[in-house]
């Protein structure tokens, strides 16, 4: 993909251009998160009170007990989303379900364990494991290139 910028004082407001031979799903994702005007941040609750949790800060999010939580290095945070809703607001890139109850992120992996038959064992750098269930086993081979 290659990208140009023109500077243009006259310009009062940015504007994007994508020219392309075909409507691809790169390009179909591209555009969507271009348009999408809507500051997407997450915030938890522990002790009492509210914080706005950085993406990059986060190894996982999942369901428990009818609520959803996310783990940080600072600790456990309650969400007040479901955790479609988390994933919507989370970088795909970044972010992947690995579960009906959980989604983590890729850049806090230490390693995958495939050894196990019909699943994954997921390391994250904090020391924690979390398995990826059968359903989603195929979609994480596909992200690691196997």
């Amino acid at each position: 993909m290659q990208v140009e910028i023109k500077i243009d004082a006259s310009c009062s407001e940015p504007k994007v251009i994508i020219l392309t031979d075909a409507m691809t799903e790169e390009v179909n994702s591209l555009a969507q998160r271009l348009s999408d005007h809507n500051l997407q941040i997450i915030s938890g609750s522990k002790d009492g009170k509210t914080k706005i949790l950085e993406p990059d800060d986060l190894f996982r999010i999942y369901a428990g007990g009818g609520k959803v939580y996310a783990l940080t290095d600072s600790g456990e945070y309650l969400l007040r989303l479901r955790l479609y809703e988390a994933e919507e607001r989370l970088n795909p890139a970044q972010f992947v379900r690995i579960s009906n109850s959980e989604i983590i992120n890729l850049k806090k992996v230490r390693n995958f364990d495939l050894s196990f038959t019909g699943t994954i064992s997921v390391e994250m750098t904090n020391g924690t494991t979390t398995y990826v269930s059968r359903r989603y086993v195929a979609r994480i081979k596909k992200i690691l290139g196997l």
